[in-house]
């Protein structure tokens, strides 16, 4: 991998050796067979810790629903946190019977309804049936030897203006507390600000930690942090690519996706800067997103492809989490391009004409590469918080694929936005990808000239 000029190999080893002596063996503290786990958050010497069973325990985690619980084992792994105790797929009973078997610990989400998804926290009785609903999962799964963690609710910030949210927050937490004096309570945020500190401080006391999610700007966490007021432990839930309200734009407005090698360099660079930095407050991390879903397109957050490959971030928070590599690492690559322009060029194309695409790839593994092409409209969603989103439509059969690396597409009929997406296979279960928008032209109008 490429490193960044300013994070030399030296410095990361360094982290990884600080890291390494700090947490030891304990942070893979074996899962109990039987009754649930102890956990506590303590201050020794001004400095946080998670102690899991009386041995101090440091996430390295990543959010995980529908992902691959045995590979981020595999990884080095040792939790992951959920959005939800039932995932629709798999009840709550069965991801933390899997996560014991696989040696892994949950922070368990409980689902809180979100003021911007219409719940009015001014109606008395419906949030004491939602605190009725919460208390029947806590019964339920209180007692699981995987349970690390409560997360009371996802994003309960973003696009909310009533503060006693953080009421309903508090109570859920007293409640928790009452029946489990085994686990600690959460709620995750949206970002981290002074006025958000202040209000949990002065509306959710209850609460034993925060977690804050963030993406590009994550790498500002150690300055902002001690403006905001908290002085707590905390815990990083969610953090990775850049997000799709933080790149660059087209001329039309379309964001720009950065390929899977520019991001395994920016999650290295960012769990060095915020997160491995920080000995005092920082209990560990959850990765977004050790799986795959769709949000602007379908590669954007997922560390791994709609097929099930692994991208080039496994393989970075393999290193980061045990100082070593895997033994086959993912393709890289080096350029791509559609009309000889990059997405930043803004590619406009004209109906139904044939353009040459390019992409540049190599195989640290000296694996044998297939390469393997499509075309998508351009995702319409506006949504938020990673709300759900409808996959774009396909459109099959509008690109040839030439020798490795090469392929010509005929640009759609219709006016409009559209991306071309690369994916690059190892033969070790590995992938590149990357995608460059494009906006085909309406054809010019002709005018009939008089005899």
């Amino acid at each position: 991998m490429t490193k960044d000029k300013n994070f030399p190999m030296k410095w990361s080893l360094a982290l990884l050796a600080i890291a390494t002596a700090t947490f030891g063996c304990d942070a893979q503290s074996a899962v109990r067979s039987t009754g649930p786990a102890k956990v506590e958050v303590r201050q020794t010497d001004g400095r946080w810790q998670l102690y899991v069973n009386q041995k101090p325990f440091y996430i390295k985690g990543a959010g995980l629903e529908f992902g691959d619980q045995e590979k981020l084992a595999a990884a080095g792994g040792n939790s992951f946190r959920t959005w939800r105790t039932e995932n629709g797929r798999e009840s709550g009973q069965e991801v933390l019977d899997r996560a014991q078997k696989n040696g892994l610990y949950v922070t368990m989400g409980l689902e809180v309804s979100r003021e911007r998804h219409g719940f009015d926290y001014g109606d008395t009785n419906a949030v004491a049936r939602q605190l009725a609903e919460i208390k029947t999962e806590v019964l339920k799964y209180k007692d699981h030897p995987a349970l690390l963690i409560w997360d009371i609710g996802n994003e309960l910030n973003l696009n909310s203006k009533d503060p006693r949210v953080w009421d309903a927050v508090n109570d859920i937490s007293k409640m928790i507390h009452q029946v489990d004096p085994n686990h600690p309570t959460t709620t995750s945020l949206a970002g981290i600000s002074k006025g958000l500190v202040d209000e949990i401080k002065r509306r959710a006391p209850d609460l034993d930690l925060l977690c804050i999610q963030s993406y590009a700007d994550i790498v500002n966490l150690p300055r902002n942090l001690p403006g905001t007021g908290w002085t707590g432990p905390y815990i990083v839930t969610e953090w990775g690519a850049t997000g799709h309200w933080e790149c660059g734009k087209t001329s039309w407005g379309a964001p720009i996706e950065n390929d899977s090698t520019v991001k395994a360099e920016n999650y290295q660079k960012r769990y060095e800067i915020a997160i491995a930095s920080d000995h005092k407050q920082c209990l560990g991390s959850y990765v977004f997103l050790w799986g795959q879903k769709q949000e602007r397109t379908p590669t954007w957050y997922g560390m791994f492809l709609p097929t099930g490959e692994a991208t080039e971030t496994v393989d970075v928070l393999q290193y980061l989490w045990t100082g070593r590599w895997p033994e086959f690492r993912s393709p890289q690559l080096k350029s791509f391009t559609l009309d000889g322009k990059t997405a930043p060029q803004s590619v406009k194309l004209n109906p139904e004409q044939s353009y040459p695409a390019k992409i540049l790839a190599k195989s640290p593994s000296n694996s044998p590469l297939t390469y393997n092409w499509e075309i998508m409209e351009e995702s319409g969603a506006q949504s938020t918080g990673g709300d759900f989103e409808a996959p774009p439509q396909r459109l099959p059969g509008l690109v040839t694929a030439g020798v490795a690396g090469e392929a010509t597409i005929k640009a759609p009929t219709k006016p409009g936005a559209y991306r071309l997406f690369a994916y690059v296979l190892d033969a070790h279960g590995k992938a590149a990808h990357a995608n460059i928008p494009f906006y085909v032209e309406a054809k010019p109008s002709t005018v009939a000239l008089r005899p």
